[in-house]
């Protein structure tokens, strides 16, 4: 199965945890990792998994390197049925009212466009001790070793 992880970032961080996520995954997978930046909705393809990872920034939104696939998807009401996909989210509790709301909000846009979600949105707290990738790579590889079943239930 290939994997195709897209991250949305801010700092660089969501890009660390994309690059963390490959080099854990790449003896099982074909990995391909791209900046939100250069993709386009109309690019996804159906027999890939795709992994998106978000920060938040300001008020709960996307980072703005996001802008331009958002607005794709919203504008032209891309028709992503075949998408199957997983999200991971970065945030900080700190800011309670907003905390990872950024990649709920991706999340949203992509139900909302056809795609179906698999799994749980994975959530880092950057205001734990805990490291992202050390959060991230374990949701994922469950994510990966129950895809069949999770996919019947979401």
């Amino acid at each position: 199965m290939k994997i195709n992880i897209v991250y949305a970032t801010i700092l660089g961080t969501s890009q660390m945890v994309a690059e963390e996520l490959e080099d854990a995954l790449s003896d099982q997978y074909e990995i391909e990792v791209q900046d939100i930046l250069e993709v386009s909705p109309t690019e996804l393809k159906d027999d890939e998994f795709h992994v998106f990872i978000s920060s938040t920034t300001g008020h709960g939104d996307m980072p703005d390197s996001a802008y331009d696939f958002v607005n794709a998807i919203s504008k032209t009401g891309s028709d992503l049925s075949k998408i199957n996909f997983a999200i991971f989210g970065l945030g900080d509790q700190g800011y309670a009212d907003t905390f990872n709301m950024g990649s709920e909000k991706l999340a949203d846009l992509l139900r909302g466009a056809g795609a179906t979600q698999i799994g749980e949105r994975g959530l880092f707290d950057a205001s734990t001790v805990d490291m992202p990738e050390d959060i991230a790579i374990p949701w994922l590889k469950d994510i990966l070793a129950n895809m069949p079943a999770l996919a019947e239930v979401v």
